[in-house]
C-alpha cells in the first residue's frame, strides 16, 4: 500500500483570509499575526464592520476590540468608566499572575495615579529637555560614529539599543557599565513566561533581580547628603512614593524603564524600516531637513511601538451600539486607531510632511498620556539630524526581525548597511 504524500502547506493569503472568515472567530490580539506583519487587514475589516468588538483568545479570555479612532478616544479619555488599575486587571491584555501583582502609576486610577506622576514629571519638564539636548546629541553623533560603512550591521543592537540605555541610565543615574541590564528587564516584563526555560518562576527571578539592584540604588540615595536629580531620587522624596511597597517600587520602575525604552528604541528602528520602504519619502526628507519634526510624529503613528492598552469597565456602558459589562477586558488597539483612514488619509504609508500627523494615538490620551513623550520624540529628531548629516542613506538588506508578541510592536533584529 502506498503512503500518502502530504500536501505542502501554501502561505495564507491574510487578506482573504480577513475579509472572508466569520467576524465571531476574530482575535486580533495573536503574536504570530504581529511578528509576521500580518495584521492589518484584521484591523481594517474590524474597524469597518465592528469597531467595537467581543473577541476570544485562549490565554487572555474574552475581551472587547476597540479598532477605530473615534471609539478608542471615547475609552481613553473616560477614565471613570474605564479603568486602568492593577487591582482590575491593569493595562495588559495578560492579567499576571496573582501572587506577583505589579502595581504602577500607569496601572492606577485618579487620586493615587495623578500623586505618582506627579511626582516623576518634572524630569522631563521643558527646561529639563533643553538641557539634555546637548548630552544627547554627542552620544548620538558617538555611536553613529561608530558604525562600519559598506558591511551590514544590526541596527537594533548598535543604534536603537545603545542610544536609549544611555538615556535611560541617565534618567535614573544608573550604573553606565551595566545600562544593558534595563534592556534585558525591559524584554522581560513584556515576554511571555512559557516561552522561557524555567517558565514562570524564571521570569519572576529576573524581575526580582531587577528588584534587588534598584532597591541597592535607593538604599544610597536615601542616604546620600547630595540629592540628585534622577528618577530614583525623586521616588525616594515623593510624598506619594516615598513609603511604597517593594512590589509597587518594582511595578514603577519597570513602567518608566518600559516607556523609556521600548517606544524610543522601536520608532528609532522603524523610522530606518519606513524610509526604507517608501524611499520618495527619504528622499524628500533629504532634499528638506526641516521635516524631521514631522517626520517624527509620523513614524512614532506609523510605528506604534505599543499595540494596545487594556481597560477594564466599571460599570455597564454602551458604546458604538455594543453593550459593554461591569467587568469587561476592553482593548484600545492603539495600532489600529493610528491607522484608520477616516482620520489618516493613506493612513498605511508613511507621508513625513502629513498635516495631522501629530493626532497620532501612540501615546494615549486623558490622564494616562505618556509621561515622556517630548523626550522620545527629541531622541528621534536628533537620531535624524544626526544621521542626515553623516550618511547618504541607510540601506536596509533584509526584513526585520518583529517582536513575539502584541504588547510591544517591535524589532528584534534588523540588517542595514551604510555606504562607503
Amino acid at each position: 500500500m502506498s503512503q500518502a504524500v502530504a500536501e505542502p502547506q501554501t502561505e495564507i493569503d491574510h487578506t482573504e483570509r480577513a475579509w472572508s472568515m466569520p467576524l465571531n472567530e476574530f482575535n486580533p490580539a495573536q503574536r504570530d499575526l504581529f511578528q509576521n506583519d500580518v495584521i492589518w487587514p484584521y484591523f481594517e475589516r474590524l474597524r469597518e464592520e465592528a469597531p467595537v468588538h467581543k473577541c476570544f483568545d485562549e490565554e487572555f479570555g474574552e475581551y472587547w476590540a476597540v479598532s477605530s479612532y473615534e471609539h478608542i478616544m471615547a475609552v481613553d479619555t473616560n477614565h471613570q468608566v474605564f479603568s486602568s488599575s492593577w487591582e482590575h486587571g491593569g493595562i495588559t491584555l495578560f492579567d499576571g499572575p496573582e501572587d506577583f501583582q505589579l502595581p504602577m502609576f500607569i496601572a492606577m486610577d485618579q487620586p493615587k495615579h495623578d500623586e505618582q506622576r506627579k511626582t516623576v514629571q518634572p524630569i522631563v519638564a521643558p527646561n529639563n529637555l533643553k538641557s539634555w539636548e546637548p548630552l544627547i546629541r554627542e552620544r548620538t553623533g558617538m555611536v553613529l560614529d561608530s558604525l562600519p560603512r559598506g558591511e551590514t550591521f544590526d541596527w537594533v543592537d548598535n543604534v536603537s539599543i545603545e542610544l536609549t540605555t544611555m538615556m535611560l541610565a541617565t534618567l535614573f543615574d544608573f550604573p553606565f557599565e551595566d545600562r544593558r541590564k534595563l534592556t534585558f528587564w525591559s524584554d522581560m516584563v513584556t515576554t511571555d513566561a512559557n516561552t522561557l526555560e524555567g517558565g514562570e518562576e524564571e521570569w519572576k527571578g529576573h524581575l526580582l533581580e531587577c528588584l534587588a539592584y534598584f532597591t541597592e540604588l535607593w538604599n544610597q540615595r536615601v542616604n546620600s547628603d547630595k540629592p540628585g536629580n534622577d528618577l530614583i531620587t525623586m521616588l525616594t522624596r515623593g510624598e506619594a512614593t516615598k513609603n511604597m511597597d517593594p512590589m509597587e517600587y518594582l511595578g514603577n520602575i519597570i513602567l518608566l524603564i518600559v516607556g523609556g525604552n521600548d517606544t524610543t528604541r522601536n520608532s528609532m528602528t522603524g523610522s530606518v524600516y519606513a524610509l526604507n520602504k517608501f524611499p520618495k519619502e527619504y528622499d524628500k526628507l533629504i532634499a528638506d531637513p526641516g521635516l524631521i519634526p514631522n517626520l517624527s510624529s509620523e513614524i512614532i503613528r506609523w510605528q506604534t511601538p505599543l499595540a494596545h492598552m487594556r481597560r477594564t469597565a466599571l460599570e455597564d456602558f454602551e458604546l458604538g451600539g455594543k453593550m459593554i459589562k461591569k467587568g469587561d477586558k476592553v482593548a484600545m488597539w492603539y495600532v489600529s486607531g493610528n491607522r484608520d483612514k477616516t482620520v489618516f488619509e493613506n493612513a498605511d504609508d508613511v507621508i513625513i510632511d502629513r498635516a495631522n500627523a501629530r493626532r497620532q494615538m501612540s501615546f494615549g490620551y486623558g490622564i494616562h498620556r505618556c509621561v515622556g513623550n517630548r523626550l522620545g520624540e527629541l531622541q528621534i529628531m536628533i537620531l535624524w539630524e544626526e544621521i542626515l548629516k553623516r550618511f547618504p542613506k541607510i540601506e536596509l538588506m533584509a526584513e526585520p526581525t518583529r517582536s513575539p508578541g502584541c504588547f510591544v510592536k517591535g524589532y528584534t533584529y534588523m540588517p542595514v548597511r551604510i555606504p562607503k
